[in-house]
């Protein structure tokens, strides 16, 4: 030890500190042996300035405990601050190990750390570098890989960045970072370019503690910096799935919580990448992972269309923070979405989703969802509106034509508990209505509503393109449990009435659905029977009872043979009583 002169200086051998007692008995901090020396004018001032420090066989072990409380600070009870060392203008280091265990995310690291005077070559690259840390481990039982490369601690000051470059593999991910400590030894100040990759943006939550949505495969790059508590990842471009994907995100720690903003936008976006966020696989003949290609296929599998990938609701608890999405444009699509707005507020545990904004090529599709994930099941009320939807997208045309035209209203409300949007739909109670003021339909087929058997198929087989006025169509469901019951379903056209029954299962996404149509003139060949819609929602058969058909054609038949033919033609007229339905008052109770 020296003590006199303008540089003092102190060795040490066998150096610990120790750690609290939860930590196993694990020192915190072990070295071989330490020197080091330090300029006097600042010691004097108040501050500690090295000028050299050789640190022999350090080995530091880091213990995060599942509560949150950490092995090297004294007093864990106050704000998680930055690493911030004193200026060491030489620094070696030789043999060091770091160890780290935070047991809340399942992760473990044992790695390697050397400082030397000189760069020189390390690993398969041969990169030059005088600072090399190196490790392996694991993160939620996947393997971890962690290498910091940097420039030599030689004739460092603290007006003269220090460089450096980290690769972190792990959780799926890859992710670079080219960067600069702007004061060296204070962690609380840094850029870099970074950039990251994975299958799924939902697993750097393992690595950042950041809540991300589920997505398709992604590739991103920004420029990355720390300033205090608050990290920016600013200029971001990149893909995610077969989007892309350009905006500003920040990330501050606001009353020891996070506190997340971030806005986006997407020039051209392909839909299915944005709903793999509610937990829908994308399309697995795109870009998707093998994960997403599997789950894909059993969903259709079971002809399922609402996805039951559950909400991490212990994750939404972590932070805070304001999402605002916008989507230009929108690639072809079965929907005919041409834009998106999204907004996203979470608080406390509670998300609110304000707008939901679809914009069609005819039409409109706005509302708002609110998730109380405060809970171990989240509770979720959603409401939506359709304005404007055309008929013509969704009811396929025959022979080039369609079959029904009009303008489509529409408002889902519903609420109740869930963990996916499909235990949700399968728990929920509401309603789910449709409305369509005006439109045509062809008359081949609205004759086929009222099973007016010889005007109706002549009509088709003669091709006639002929329409009839829809003078409204209503379909009101009540959901109670996830089975939506009929209230009101009618049909009315200038030529027949139609009114159904039957159940909307959200349960196992299946629809039951009975249409009895009476027509509103005399028609000859008229057989009583209701047309059926039924099977899963995604894809419905539509049919006739055919039972039905078959026992009234064999009664008439009967009748005639005993009684006259006449008698046996008189059963198959229809003698037209039906009237107009009071269109007025049936829109006006279903809005």
């Amino acid at each position: 030890m020296t003590l006199f002169g303008w540089t003092p200086s102190v060795a040490v051998e066998d150096l610990r500190i120790g750690g609290p007692d939860w930590a196993d008995e694990d020192d915190t901090l072990r070295v071989g042996r330490f020197e080091g020396s330090a300029r006097l004018q600042r010691l004097l001032a108040g501050q500690l300035e090295l000028t050299r420090a050789v640190v022999i066989e350090p080995e530091i072990v880091l213990i995060v405990h599942e509560d949150g409380r950490r092995s090297w600070v004294m007093d864990d009870t106050g704000p998680d601050e930055p690493t911030r060392l004193p200026l060491i203008e030489r620094l070696l280091i030789r043999d060091g190990r770091v160890r780290v265990d935070e047991r809340g995310r399942g992760l473990t690291l044992d790695a390697a750390i050397d400082a030397r005077e000189l760069a020189e070559g390390v690993g398969d690259e041969d990169e030059r570098s005088g600072f090399r840390l190196e490790g392996e481990g694991a993160l939620n039982g996947q393997p971890l890989t962690l290498r910091v490369l940097g420039e030599p601690f030689v004739q460092l000051r603290r007006d003269r960045p220090w460089r450096f470059r980290a690769e972190l593999t792990g959780a799926g991910s890859e992710l670079e970072a080219r960067g600069q400590i702007t004061r060296p030894f204070d962690l609380s100040h840094f850029t870099a370019d970074l950039s990251l990759s994975g299958p799924d943006l939902a697993n750097l939550y393992l690595i950042t503690g950041v809540v991300t949505p589920n997505t398709p495969p992604y590739s991103l790059e920004g420029d990355l910096a720390r300033d205090d508590s608050l990290w920016t990842f600013n200029e971001v471009t990149g893909r995610v799935g077969d989007s892309d994907l350009s905006g500003d995100v920040s990330v501050d720690r606001v009353d020891d919580r996070l506190r997340v903003e971030a806005d986006l936008r997407s020039r051209s976006l392909d839909l299915d990448d944005l709903f793999a966020v509610l937990g829908a696989p994308p399309d697995p003949t795109e870009t998707a992972s093998p994960e997403q290609r599997a789950r894909a296929g059993a969903m259709r599998a079971q002809a399922r269309l609402l996805p039951d990938a559950p909400l991490r609701t212990e994750r939404l608890r972590t932070m805070d923070g304001r999402l605002d999405f916008r989507a230009d444009e929108v690639k072809h699509n079965d929907l005919a979405v041409t834009a998106v707005s999204l907004g996203a507020a979470l608080e406390d545990g509670i998300l609110g989703l304000d707008p939901i904004a679809f914009a069609f090529a005819q039409g409109e599709l706005n509302g708002t969802a609110r998730i109380d994930a405060t809970g171990d099941v989240p509770q979720s009320t959603v409401d939506l509106r359709l304005a404007g939807y055309p008929l013509e997208a969704v009811i396929p045309a025959r022979d080039g034509q369609p079959t029904v035209t009009g303008r489509a209203l529409g408002r889902v409300r519903l609420q109740g508990p869930g963990a996916s949007i499909a235990d949700f739909a399968a728990r929920s109670r509401g309603t789910i209505t449709v409305v369509v003021p005006q439109g045509q339909m062809r008359e081949a087929f609205a004759e086929l509503l009222g099973i007016n058997v010889g005007r109706g198929l002549r009509l088709l087989l003669s091709d006639d393109q002929r329409t009839t006025p829809i003078r409204c169509a209503v379909a009101s469901f009540d959901v109670r449990d996830g089975i939506g019951t009929a209230s009101t379903f009618i049909i009315d056209t200038d030529v027949v009435l139609a009114q159904g029954e039957g159940t909307l299962n959200l349960r196992n996404e299946r629809l039951d659905i009975r249409i009895d149509g009476e027509s509103k003139k005399p028609r000859l060949l008229r057989v009583w029977s209701p047309i059926t819609v039924s099977g899963p929602i995604r894809s419905p058969s539509v049919g006739v009872d055919e039972a039905a058909i078959a026992g009234q054609v064999g009664l008439i038949a009967a009748i005639g043979a005993l009684v006259a033919p006449v008698a046996g033609v008189l059963g198959l007229i229809e003698p037209g009583l039906a009237e107009d339905a009071n269109c007025g008052a049936l829109i006006s109770q279903a809005r």
